[in-house]
């Protein structure tokens, strides 16, 4: 998993936690009242603050790139020009060997 999508799930995570602590804390009321449910309350939130830090100095993801287009080359209908092929000596022609040669 990527270093960005892990930070996510961490966020996602220190969220779900100060939600709870802050019904937790609605639930208590006066039974956990005091120094305990405050310093659980400021450690959520600068566990929260801590990774928000974290997500700020991490480098962004990579831009998704889309894939390079595809160049088209148009072929004409028109037959190529003979002369291409004339004077060609020695050469094979499509492999069947030489013009004084026979095929195999």
């Amino acid at each position: 998993m990527a270093l960005h999508d892990e930070l996510t799930a961490v966020q996602q995570c220190v969220d779900d936690l100060v939600r709870t602590v802050g019904r937790l804390e609605q639930q208590a009321g006066d039974h956990l009242a005091g120094v305990d449910v405050r310093r659980v309350r400021t450690d959520t939130d600068r566990l929260r603050e801590s990774v928000a830090l974290l997500r700020a100095a991490a480098p962004s993801p990579a831009p998704l790139t889309e894939p390079h287009a595809r160049e088209f080359v148009t072929i004409p209908d028109t037959p190529y020009d003979s002369s291409l092929w004339a004077n060609t000596g020695d050469l094979d022609d499509e492999g069947l060997g030489g013009c004084d040669r026979h095929a195999p």
